[in-house]
């Protein structure tokens, strides 16, 4: 009896992990979107400070992520717990807030594009000045770090939840668990390298060997130094694009009337993956430009 409980309790298990396997994976699938943001704003929210003190406010934003998904995890928990019914208009609401930030940057990229150059000159102006309080300055930009890192945080666990509304409540655990962690450490990593690339670059350009070897590494290093900018620029646009491909995608799957369009069309036009993917692209650039428009009236009418 002892032996078979063993082997029922260790196949309990392996049919556990196999379900969070699964589901973990199908969960990442869906906040990936997310992360091409999530990268960029990180990366772009240390840029302006000096080199030396670039890691410590990666490592200290990664602590606030931590400590943020410390606090919505149990919450998110306790929502699928007491009030599963309401995972579908918070999953809607999150795809709508994803195609709205997206319709907004857009927006402001296009029509304060002046605005936006000055900020950034000051930002630097403000990094090279030695009169300039360091320790505001650092605590200033880590603040806002975390309070990005929050909002999409919240996505990526809403939807992980969703992805795992049916399921137990110790498999929604486990997953949105692993989720949120292994986001912390892969997005916060990721930002480390990136935001280290120019010192790896300068570093490599640096080097005083003759030899073939020593000049592919300066070769690589300035190729490396021109590369970063292009980097940034493509991480904000992926992370744009993917607002919309995220938040169409959870807006044309929870709502019914929507999700009846895209079957339809899938019907007519064949080419499921791409007529989902473009459908998806559509719903959200409308729904980000609909909820954008609205503020925008509702702030006028406010005054």
């Amino acid at each position: 009896m002892a032996g078979s409980s063993l082997f029922a309790l260790l196949d309990d298990i392996a049919t556990l992990l196999d379900d969070v396997s699964v589901m973990t994976k199908i969960a990442a699938k869906k906040t990936a979107g997310v992360l091409g943001d999530d990268l960029a704003l990180n990366a772009q929210q240390v840029s302006g400070v000096r080199a030396a003190r670039e890691l410590p406010i990666v490592w200290a934003v990664a602590k606030g992520s931590m400590r943020n998904k410390v606090i919505l995890v149990p919450l998110a928990l306790l929502l699928s717990a007491i009030a599963p019914q309401l995972i579908s208009p918070i999953l809607v609401l999150g795809g709508l807030f994803l195609c709205y930030e997206g319709a907004e940057k857009i927006w402001h990229h296009l029509a304060h594009s002046e605005s936006l150059a000055k900020n950034k000159e000051a930002l630097h102006q403000a990094a090279a000045d030695t009169q300039q309080d360091l320790a505001l300055f650092e605590a200033d930009k880590v603040k806002g770090a975390i309070r990005t890192d929050f909002i999409l945080s919240a996505e990526i666990i809403v939807i992980t939840l969703g992805t795992a509304a049916q399921q137990s409540l110790e498999k929604q655990a486990i997953v949105v668990s692993l989720i949120a962690i292994a986001m912390t450490v892969g997005v916060y990593g990721l930002v480390a390298l990136i935001v280290k690339l120019d010192d790896i670059g300068i570093h490599l350009m640096q080097d005083q060997d003759d030899s073939l070897s020593g000049s592919i590494k300066r070769k690589f290093g300035s190729g490396l130094l021109a590369f970063c900018p292009k980097l940034m620029k493509t991480l904000s646009i992926v992370g744009t694009a993917a607002m919309f491909l995220v938040g169409g995608g959870i807006i044309a799957h929870e709502v019914s009337t929507v999700h009846h369009w895209l079957t339809a069309i899938i019907d007519t036009v064949g080419f499921a993956t791409l007529t989902s993917t473009l459908f998806n692209a559509l719903i959200g650039l409308i729904s980000g430009a609909l909820v954008l428009a609205s503020l925008s009236l509702f702030n006028k009418v406010k005054g």
